[in-house]
């Protein structure tokens, strides 16, 4: 294969498909987003509205969710999903509702999944569908699954028909040939998450990718998870497959732990992170043919890492079995120059009411705000290509 000289700096790529006014509007947003003061003000003054009822879901649509979500239905996402294709970029659909608790809810949320999997399954623009357990079953239930502990004779129902939604979405999915991903959530539901995921891929990898389960490199039992998780797969004669992210919850995780006081099971610095993520990588690359995974990140060094890996190995760039993720409205300059170069890559994009998406985005916008220089490098960049247009 020839020598790669990719450039992630390429700002006349990484927003090749905005127009001045789109990319003005994303610098506005991201200047807020650099100020911690107003970063802070705006999430608290956005839960606070929504909560009181007053008439803000306009001012949330317009700026913050039209920045990280595509829509509030399927049908409102069209535009995006069109406009990412045609530069190469896959679309998945997340329906980003948290946190309930009410089975009527959980049943409507698996009503919307099949939506989201069907959907997919009828677009060539949208490699994979996704959910999180949580909007499927209590918290609380996978809580103490995770624990081992003794449930009600109440509480086992409760599970028993979590996990029927699970098995009934998964066996869908396998029915359509369309691969679908669950989502990783806090270590303390982790593990009835991890063994569900592990029965639904015996039940339907045997042939090809279908389940993917997903693990946080944050974690410093990962690295070993994934290896144990992969023989176990060998062993069983089904393909492994997973996405491969950072994490989302190491405050929360932190905090938990010195609460509780239990060991973190968060790694303990960065470089942990970043050097368990690359392992985790060259071992899927290793045996890119009885796994196959999607590397979640928006970290620039990451993804040249696993660029080259991919050279070194002369692994074919759009090989099925290697994938990139970013979400939607960050890191652009990742996902179009891996596009153009014939990688595999997708945008995760949520979608859902505005007031049940405000957890999610008040999410992205803390995380972009704690993660070091993120929106500061986003901010340059639009700065930089700003300034290239003279607009």
């Amino acid at each position: 294969m020839s020598e790669l000289n990719l450039n992630f700096q390429d700002t006349a790529v990484a927003f090749a498909d905005k127009t001045d006014a789109e990319l003005q509007e994303k610098h506005r947003m991201f200047k807020m987003m650099n100020s911690p003061l107003l970063n802070g003000i705006g999430t608290i003054a956005a839960e606070f509205a929504l909560a009181l009822g007053l008439p803000v879901k306009g001012l949330i649509k317009e700026t913050l969710y039209k920045q990280f979500c595509g829509g509030e239905t399927i049908e409102e996402c069209q535009a995006t999903i069109e406009k990412l294709g045609r530069s190469r970029i896959g679309t998945i659909l997340d329906y980003s509702v948290e946190g309930k608790s009410d089975e009527t809810v959980f049943d409507h949320t698996k009503a919307e999944i099949y939506r989201t999997i069907t959907r997919a399954a009828q677009d060539e623009y949208i490699p994979f569908a996704v959910f999180k357990v949580t909007g499927l079953v209590r918290s609380e239930i996978l809580e103490k699954v995770s624990a081992r502990a003794e449930l009600f004779k109440n509480e086992q129902a409760e599970w028993e028909r979590g996990k029927k939604r699970v098995d009934e979405l998964c066996e869908y999915a396998f029915s359509i040939k369309q691969p679908v991903f669950i989502d990783a959530e806090e270590s303390w539901l982790q593990d009835a998450i991890d063994d569900t995921a592990m029965e639904m891929m015996e039940k339907f990898n045997r042939e090809t990718p279908i389940i993917y389960n997903t693990l946080q490199m944050y974690r410093h039992d990962r690295l070993e998870f994934l290896k144990k998780s992969h023989q176990i797969a060998r062993e069983n004669d089904y393909l492994y497959a997973a996405k491969l992210v950072r994490g989302a919850y190491m405050e929360k995780e932190r905090d938990r732990a010195a609460e509780l006081n239990y060991p973190s099971p968060i790694q303990p610095n960065k470089e942990a992170s970043d050097r368990d993520f690359n392992a985790a990588v060259e071992y899927c690359l290793d045996n890119v043919e009885t796994i196959s995974f999607v590397a979640g990140t928006h970290n620039e060094q990451s993804t040249r890492f696993i660029t080259d890996k991919i050279e070194e190995k002369n692994i074919r760039h759009d090989h099925p079995h290697v994938n990139f993720s970013q979400l939607y409205g960050m890191s652009d300059n990742l996902s179009y120059v891996l596009a153009k170069n014939g990688y595999n890559v997708s945008k995760y994009v949520p979608y859902g009411p505005v007031k049940d998406t405000v957890p999610y985005l008040i999410r992205r916008a803390q995380e972009n705000s704690s993660v070091m220089g993120q929106t500061s490098r986003e901010l340059e960049m639009i700065e930089r290509e700003l300034k290239r247009r003279g607009a």
